[in-house]
């Protein structure tokens, strides 16, 4: 399962992200958000009804917006 598609209040543990699905200036800000392989994330809050985008993901004591897009490229295990 992807962040993307995790539902929300679930909170996860990272398993993979795939950096290379990701422009390098995605990943890097990423990265600096904290997102990383054992780091758990909840996810918050989608956007509208048709984009959805971005998704409020709570990464340890913040919450950070990214896109759909993004979070899909980032595999987790639900807890």
């Amino acid at each position: 399962m992807n962040l993307a598609e995790l539902p929300l209040s679930t909170e996860a543990t990272i398993e993979s992200i795939d950096w290379s699905a990701l422009s390098e200036r995605d990943a890097r800000r990423l990265r600096e958000l904290g997102f990383d392989e054992g780091v758990t994330v909840t996810p918050l809050h989608g956007g509208g009804f048709v984009a959805r985008d971005p998704l409020a993901v709570r990464v340890g004591r913040m919450t950070v917006a990214i896109r759909r897009a993004h979070a899909a490229a980032i595999g987790v295990e639900a807890a």
